[in-house]
């Protein structure tokens, strides 16, 4: 393992940077179990000469727990209170990071 990979796992397995959750590839099945960071940067949009600003969920996982990560998959991650959770959905292509150690996964509630 390089120093990268080292780094990375380290950053997952902190408690105040990474939380569980269940990926679902399609949405089906009892899932596995994997450590994922969640962002919420907000997204600025043009529209002519006004612009809006989009709220975003980008759900970063490494690709050593989730190979193939795909539109559809899901991610189900305990919430606050115990008993609760959010599930969110994948709804765009995955992109891996130069090194193609974290896949990062534009997400929303599902419909």
């Amino acid at each position: 393992m390089d120093a990268f990979a080292a780094a990375t796992d380290a950053l997952f397995a902190d408690p105040n940077i990474a939380r569980d959750a269940i990926w679902r590839m399609g949405g089906l099945g009892p899932g596995i179990f994997v450590r994922v960071i969640t962002r919420r940067p907000d997204e600025v949009a043009g529209f002519g000469d006004s612009r809006a600003i989009l709220s975003t969920l980008l759900i970063d996982v490494r690709r050593s727990d989730v190979t193939a990560p795909a539109s559809g998959d899901t991610v189900e991650i305990p919430g606050p209170s115990p008993g609760t959770s959010e599930i969110f959905q994948i709804i765009a292509t995955p992109a891996l990071d130069s090194l193609r150690l974290v896949w990062t996964c534009e997400a929303a509630e599902p419909p």
